[in-house]
């Protein structure tokens, strides 16, 4: 079997990245900080701005957050997405509902009609949704 080696400048990358993540903790962003620092890389680190949400706030959010994804993870079991479904009902979320496939061709068409409009889109990207939109004739502006 042949050994994988991993590309440095990604690897590099992927830590800069991780510093500059506001959702990575700072443990992990000490660690990335570290790494770089032995690969003999310079760390710019600006200070955090001051997140809307709590980082506590944050936590639940995510907690919750995996929680849905248990619903629809196949791989989870019954049991694992019954009691998922069971804290999420006590966060006040109602229970677990698929989106119809209505829903969801509506959400898609939603996003890239959004695509089109959002200046952070890059032209090839918007050209894509604008002929996905136009083979759905789906008018576009």
């Amino acid at each position: 079997m042949a050994e994988h080696t991993k590309d440095t400048t990604r690897v590099i990358a992927g830590l800069k990245a991780a510093v500059h993540n506001p959702n990575v903790s700072e443990e992990a962003k000490g660690h990335a900080i570290e790494r770089l620092r032995e690969m003999g890389q310079s760390v710019d680190v600006a200070p955090q701005e001051t997140p809307e949400k709590s980082s506590d706030q944050q936590e639940g959010s995510r907690v919750l957050g995996g929680y849905k994804a248990t619903l629809s993870n196949p791989y989870t079991s019954e049991e694992a997405k019954k009691h998922a479904e069971e804290v999420l009902r006590a966060a006040g979320i109602v229970g677990h509902q698929d989106a119809t496939d209505e829903e969801r061709e509506t959400r898609v068409l939603a996003g890239y009609k959004a695509a089109l409009h959002n200046p952070r889109v890059s032209d090839a990207a918007k050209e894509h949704a604008r002929q996905y939109l136009e083979e759905r004739g789906v008018e576009t502006d």
